[in-house]
């Protein structure tokens, strides 16, 4: 099955000094031809998802991970 997602998504790995993430890619930015614009949108899109995820409950749960 991960194959045939590897087809359908284009992935990207983030890697900071303190995270890893990998991105499954699900929108199609090639109808943005402008590449700064195209980029613009990337990361205004990458924002929100983090801003979204914030105000999850998984987001408790992962920062609780790290209760002792």
């Amino acid at each position: 099955m991960d194959d045939f997602l590897d087809e359908l998504y284009p992935e990207i790995t983030l890697e900071t000094e303190d995270i890893v993430m990998t991105l499954s890619i699900k929108k199609d930015y090639s109808q943005i031809e402008d590449f700064n614009k195209r980029k613009e949108e990337f990361i205004k899109d990458l924002h929100e998802f983090v801003n979204e995820f914030g105000q999850t409950p998984e987001s408790d749960d992962f920062i609780k991970y790290y209760d002792f």
